[in-house]
């Protein structure tokens, strides 16, 4: 039995379910808005981890011990529009939900898409790039500063720079034009993360559970996630990683306890490796989506592996 803990309407987690179905792997859906009609019922009793999984009225439960695999893809409780909209017994029914399940995620048997504790390191963006580094990739110079003077200094050394959000909130990386140069003094009331801007081709690297997929990105902007909204260029195909290369993201991803993530590399024409981070629950829909690899067939293989 496979858990799938989110929103099925989200695209990577319908890409997961849908996997499932084909293969006929018996799952559980466990629906992130239906908090109220679902539960999560676990206990520690002589060592060993029993209870209950239940989706939804109508629906037998699921035994905890049973299950093999679990994928786990949820947005903060805080913004659903459920508790939004909701009462203050709504927000604190919500609340211990998504504490029981992930106490529950935590402790499971079997192959998690992923530990919170193992998804922890990129809530600080340069704690992971230590990890990173210490991986054996390199890292483009960083510089964390809400001082304005640093940055002119720093700007001076290395030429062309990016600035992006320090915390694991998505951020729309930008480059340091003369425009943002001008706004400087607003990173006074809240420090932001600089980085040396490397030249070079973007690939996406996805390891699942030691599969590497990994695609080459042709894009005219610094960020291209966002290229419809820049209105620039981007191109998706398939690349063939050399050998160490996937073996060092394999060994990347086992280090921070991950069975599923998104590395995100910065090849450039000299043959040097650069990693920008790495994303513990990774959008691998569009990717997935432009170049047919069977990212989510891998994932829900290594689910009823465990």
């Amino acid at each position: 039995m496979i858990a799938v803990c989110g929103i099925p309407s989200d695209p990577p987690t319908a890409l997961v379910i849908a996997a499932l179905e084909r293969m006929g792997f018996p799952h559980v859906v466990l629906h992130q808005r239906r908090f109220q009609d679902t539960s999560v019922d676990v206990e520690i009793s002589g060592g060993e981890i029993r209870g209950l999984l239940f989706d939804g009225p109508g629906h037998p439960p699921v035994d905890c011990s049973q299950v093999t695999g679990v994928y786990t893809r949820l947005m903060d409780w805080r913004l659903l529009p459920e508790v939004r909209e909701g009462s203050e017994e709504t927000a604190q029914r919500c609340q211990v939900w998504h504490d029981a399940l992930n106490n529950w995620t935590e402790i499971a048997s079997g192959c998690v898409m992923n530990r919170a504790t193992a998804s922890a390191s990129n809530r600080s963006k340069p704690y992971q790039s230590q990890l990173i580094r210490q991986a054996g990739f390199s890292v483009p110079d960083t510089l964390v500063t809400n001082d304005p003077d640093f940055v002119r200094d720093f700007k001076a050394r290395h030429g062309r720079l990016i600035y992006k959000s320090i915390s694991s909130v998505r951020s729309i990386v930008h480059e340091l034009d003369d425009e943002a140069t001008r706004r400087l003094p607003l990173i006074r009331g809240c420090p932001v993360q600089f980085q040396r801007y490397v030249p070079g081709t973007n690939v996406r690297v996805h390891v699942v559970a030691q599969n590497v997929f990994a695609t080459r990105v042709d894009t005219d902007q610094v960020d291209y996630r966002y290229v419809q909204e820049e209105g620039g260029r981007t191109e998706f195909s398939t690349w063939e990683l050399p050998d160490d290369l996937a073996e060092r993201c394999r060994k990347l991803a086992s280090g921070l306890g991950l069975a599923l993530a998104g590395v995100d590399l910065i090849l450039t024409d000299d043959g040097e490796a650069y990693c920008l981070e790495v994303n513990p629950s990774p959008g691998f829909s569009c990717y997935e989506s432009r170049t047919a690899q069977p990212i989510s067939d891998a994932v829900a293989l290594a689910l009823q592996r465990g």
